[in-house]
């Protein structure tokens, strides 16, 4: 049996028994006896002689239950003297039981089980034991969800993503015990979860597409056939004004009777078009495989998106009222805030390029930018001058030169090529620089019409930038005298400029395929691009270790 199957069982029979009709009364347990002889079962528990009924304690949890439960503390903490919840359990209750708003999952905190536990407990007295177990599984259960809902489920280090962010520490069980003497448990919960607009608008919509995911009334749409353009006929206009319409993609009032019969024309194709838009597609209103692929995408999986995307979230670091620039990979989308607002529109935002789904995915990070470099040099990285460069050299001796490319060597140091700067140079005429592990940076490009593509995974690694002038004015609006004028000469003179940013920005380069922009309240969805999304949805099924 497995680690999940074995807890499940254990606290199952406990609520079984303890809900057995009669149970205490036969066992001649009065009031006073119920709660006289908790405090030491409780220290049986936390020693780990006996199982609370959320069961066994994960790993890291036992310190902070030793510590909650310490010696010459308060206890029990969860129920009155007659040994019934009080306000605060039911409080606590309520938030475990509900955990799905958050997108977690309330079997992980024994949400079920706890509230058969309590019922039986307010029917009758129990034993001290079992009002311990009781005790003391809704206080790890409820560490573990402020836990969760504050810093994630999953380490983002364990699936390859480096937030290098001082850790947030914090001590759950002082924090717990100062919410229960306040009777404090749901404002404490709300302090702990991220304060994000986007994080707050994801939540919100994930109610909304659960009851779509739920909506048998969305079939799905014929299988993805030939293309269908707009006055085509597509045999599933009916249901696919339907699902737009549920989808928000076209108005409430919009009915199959009045659209012309299997036609895909008029009020349709513009449903269509916004269906596109906000799936990263081309918004050319063609039913081609790619649209009719997103159409089919089950409801279920945007669920699990927009879960995943919460799980994300939690893994960020407090921002406040600093400035900050998010690049979100698989939307392809840079945006910059001068201090997140309460409606979490952007200050400026602009498209990106990102590295290779292949072999060169762009990394997710937290860094801070210090400085912008105008005319950068490309300093070429040794895989590419191995795998790319040196065979293109082979074919045509003359490559370095038409690419102003040179190769120079410093005493002591291997030769090695650098791009000077200039139009033709790889990174634009801009680079702004936010020293990091993996050398990437954000920067200009000579091959804007790139842009036009809605997939934009072209790069080696870093992150091109559509409008690198308008990101470069943001950056220094700190620094008055680097006008747009200023900007742009700096990035046509003769020579290469660094320039030091008088704050430094915050840098996140992060990866989320369900978003709700604050300009239209619209949610999007993007592919997963380089499978996080996949990755993390196994991780999170996965049993907990023993």
């Amino acid at each position: 049996m497995t680690h999940r199957g074995r807890f499940m069982s254990g606290v199952v029979a406990f609520a079984l028994v303890a809900g057995r009709p009669g149970a205490a009364g036969r066992s001649g347990v009065s009031p006073s006896q119920a709660t006289a002889d908790v405090p030491a079962a409780i220290h049986a528990i936390v020693a780990g002689q006996r199982m609370s009924v959320s069961g066994p304690f994960a790993p890291g949890e036992r310190e902070p239950m030793t510590a909650l439960y310490a010696p010459g503390a308060d206890a029990p903490l969860w129920v009155d003297a007659s040994g019934r919840p009080g306000r605060d359990a039911h409080d606590a209750l309520a938030l475990l039981t509900h955990a799905a708003d958050e997108g977690l999952d309330p079997a992980d905190y024994a949400a079920a089980v706890l509230q058969r536990a309590a019922t039986a407990l307010e029917a009758m007295p129990a034993p001290a034991p079992d009002v311990a177990a009781f005790d003391t599984g809704l206080s790890v259960s409820t560490l573990r969800y402020l836990q969760h809902v504050h810093q994630g489920r999953v380490d983002p280090r364990a699936i390859g993503f480096r937030m290098n962010t001082p850790p947030d520490h914090h001590d759950f069980a002082a924090i717990l015990r100062e919410a229960l003497a306040g009777h404090r448990i749901p404002a404490t919960a709300a302090d702990f979860t991220p304060p994000l607009p986007l994080y707050r608008n994801l939540r919100s919509m994930l109610a909304r597409y659960r009851l779509l995911a739920a909506d048998a009334r969305l079939e799905a749409l014929p299988p993805p056939g030939v293309p269908v353009h707009p006055g085509g006929l597509y045999p599933g206009a009916h249901a696919l004004v339907r699902r737009l319409v549920a989808l928000g993609d076209l108005p409430a009032d919009t009915s199959g009777p009045a659209l012309s019969p299997l036609l895909y024309d008029g009020a349709l194709v513009d449903g269509v078009q916004h269906f596109q838009m906000r799936h990263g597609l081309d918004a050319d209103g063609v039913l081609g495989r790619a649209t009719q692929a997103a159409l089919n995408v089950p409801l279920a999986w945007r669920v699990r998106q927009i879960e995943l995307a919460l799980e994300r979230l939690r893994w960020l670091p407090h921002l406040g009222d600093e400035r900050l620039v998010a690049v979100n990979i698989p939307m392809f989308r840079l945006w910059a805030w001068n201090a997140i607002p309460p409606d979490g529109a952007p200050s400026f935002e602009t498209g990106v390029i990102v590295g290779r789904a292949l072999n060169t995915q762009t990394p997710v990070f937290v860094e801070e930018m210090r400085y912008i470099i105008f005319r950068p040099y490309w300093n070429v990285p040794p895989s590419i001058l191995r795998h790319e460069i040196l065979p293109a050299l082979a074919r045509n001796p003359d490559y370095l030169l038409r690419h102003d490319m040179e190769v120079v060597s410093a005493p002591g140091a291997p030769l090695r090529v650098r791009q000077r700067p200039g139009v033709k140079n790889s990174l634009g005429l801009v680079k702004f620089v936010f020293p990091n592990d993996d050398n990437v940076y954000l920067h200009g490009t000579p091959v804007p019409a790139l842009f036009s593509r809605t997939r934009r995974d072209f790069s080696h690694g870093c992150v091109r930038v559509e409008d690198p002038v308008a990101l470069a004015e943001w950056a220094l609006a700190d620094q008055p005298e680097w006008t747009r004028d200023r900007i742009l000469a700096a990035m046509h003179a003769d020579a290469s400029r660094r320039v030091d940013l008088a704050r430094p920005i915050r840098v996140i380069l992060f990866y989320i395929t369900a978003v709700v922009t604050a300009e239209d309240g619209a949610i999007r969805f993007a592919d997963d691009i380089y499978g996080h999304d996949t990755k993390l949805d196994r991780m999170l099924r996965r049993p907990p270790a023993p």
